[in-house]
């Protein structure tokens, strides 16, 4: 059975979600606010966050932040704030998803089963290239011993170059392998712009990538190093 943390104030929509997943094969823990989310994190393994962002004290943006610092646990942000802005920054945050409210319980399993099938770990527990280290089971990217905090979209793009390394990927074939039918437009925008950001995390110097190349006219490899 999966484990979700449920952070969301309204106590009677939280037990009737608790209720649903429960019968779907989801455990949920219930967190009130911030708080109680980071304890909870702090203490328990989850293999799934749904996260409201209107929470009393600390915003549910500003906790995605503090989560990205320690936790590269799947997010799905479930909130009545449905606006773009508020999808897009949430998702340049860390957020693996976003389901606007009011929504369908089932809806929300399916996102949750998409998000879960996009997180497991890969055939290998490991991916190295030089100094470039990639733990698929703690989802944990490593730049010569030094931690790295990537967002989804940052861990996902790596992730789908690492598994194809040395062979190149167009933007379409990028998108594919790390969203399938779950492809965001958004992001389809601003994938060189995502590249950049990873560049800016893992390479040495990024105006002369060593990792993540550009394969002008054709799209971007991951250069394997010994």
């Amino acid at each position: 059975m999966s484990k979700a943390l449920l952070i969301e104030d309204d106590r009677k929509l939280a037990a009737l979600l608790v209720e649903f997943l429960g019968q779907h094969g989801v455990e949920a823990t219930v967190a009130g606010d911030s708080s109680q989310a980071l304890q909870h994190l702090g203490s328990s393994r989850f293999d799934i966050l749904l996260l409201d962002l209107m929470l009393p004290g600390m915003d549910g943006l500003t906790l995605t932040r503090k989560i990205r610092e320690r936790w590269n646990t799947p997010i799905i942000m479930v909130t009545a704030r449905g606006d773009d802005a508020d999808k897009i920054v949430g998702l340049e945050l860390g957020a693996d998803d976003y389901l606007a409210k009011p929504f369908n319980p089932r809806e929300l399993l399916a996102r949750i089963r998409a998000v879960l099938r996009r997180a497991e770990p890969a055939d290998a527990p490991r991916f190295q290239s030089g100094g470039l280290v990639i733990d698929f089971a703690a989802r944990e990217v490593t730049v010569d011993g030094k931690r790295q905090i990537l967002t989804a979209h940052e861990y996902e793009l790596l992730c789908a170059l690492a598994r194809n390394c040395g062979r190149v990927l167009t933007r379409d074939q990028l998108l594919d392998e790390m969203k399938g039918d779950h492809a965001d437009d958004a992001f389809d925008r601003s994938i060189d712009v995502h590249v950049s950001r990873l560049r800016q995390k893992i390479e040495p110097d990024p105006r002369h990538p060593r990792y993540v190349k550009t394969v002008r006219g054709a799209g971007y490899l991951l250069a394997r190093e010994s």
